[in-house]
């Protein structure tokens, strides 16, 4: 009986922690489905009954909106896929080699995210600005690299460590070659490893926003997050529409949302895969 009781209070702590974490994020959809008036209303609306997509229709209406959702895209991606490539051979590096320097090489890895970013604006803007990589996609997306490839090379570390080696070398024994041997043994092993560092390196890349506001400063080439604050400042001179701002916001999660969709199914096993072997 004290089992259960243990058992059924600790559910019931579980989902009151999941309903006051899932309510901000229902509250902005409820809150992007109703007029700016329900929204002043002193009764709060729990259901956006009588609610209508007019707020969506209006933001995307905004030329801004799907200009800046193609920066953010095209960044994100390039972003993920540097990041991936890069740490990927770094961990493989350090993980499979033994070579002078390869300790202090893992310390330099863990010290260069100790460095607050807030530091290193005046450096980036004018490197960025001696090359004229300013406002654009490929500027932007060295900038985030740098700043997500330490700790992606970190993750990766653990996941290449704990795949034996001797898997490889059991398959050279049976005729494959080096190369053959690690893309089809060891590879696929990576696999969640790979996604929960391209899940880390998406998420860095697509909610940041300080080093984009001192990198891209044309209108043109702002991300979502700028825009959104551009949006939301556009209202100063008139009473905030918070329907329409609850609509970007939400417009501007949904990329995240699918993301995590697609590689729900291997991102679990992969947050705690690195853990087995470091």
């Amino acid at each position: 009986m004290r089992t259960k009781l243990a058992g059924g209070l600790a559910a019931a702590l579980a989902l009151i922690a999941a309903f006051i974490w899932a309510f901000p994020v229902y509250w902005m959809l409820n809150s992007s489905m109703l007029s700016n008036t329900a929204l002043q209303s002193s009764t709060p609306a729990f259901l956006p009954l009588g609610g209508s997509f007019d707020n969506f229709a209006a933001v995307l209406s905004d030329g801004g909106f799907l200009q800046a959702l193609g920066v953010s895209l095209a960044v994100t991606l390039c972003t993920v896929l540097v990041c991936l490539f890069v740490a990927f051979l770094g961990a493989l590096a350090i993980s499979r080699f033994r070579f002078r320097g390869r300790k202090s090489f893992i310390l330099a890895l863990l010290l260069i995210q100790m460095l607050p970013a807030e530091g290193m604006f005046i450096a980036q803007y004018k490197m960025m600005s001696s090359v004229n990589m300013l406002n654009s996609v490929l500027g932007l997306t060295v900038l985030y690299a740098a700043a997500v490839v330490p700790f992606t090379i970190w993750m990766l570390r653990g996941f290449v460590a704990g795949v034996p080696v001797e898997l490889e070398e059991a398959a050279m024994v049976d005729g494959l070659s080096r190369t053959k041997a690690f893309l089809k043994i060891t590879f696929p092993l990576l696999a969640p490893g790979l996604v929960a560092s391209g899940v880390y390196a998406f998420l860095q890349a697509w909610n940041e926003f300080t080093v984009a506001l001192v990198a891209m400063t044309e209108d043109q080439a702002k991300t979502l997050p700028l825009w959104l604050r551009s949006f939301i400042q556009a209202s100063a001179t008139r009473e905030t529409d918070w329907g329409m701002v609850m609509a970007a916001s939400t417009l501007v999660a949904v990329p995240v949302i699918i993301f995590f969709l697609l590689v729900q199914s291997r991102m679990s096993s992969g947050l705690v895969g690195g853990a087995v072997k470091g």
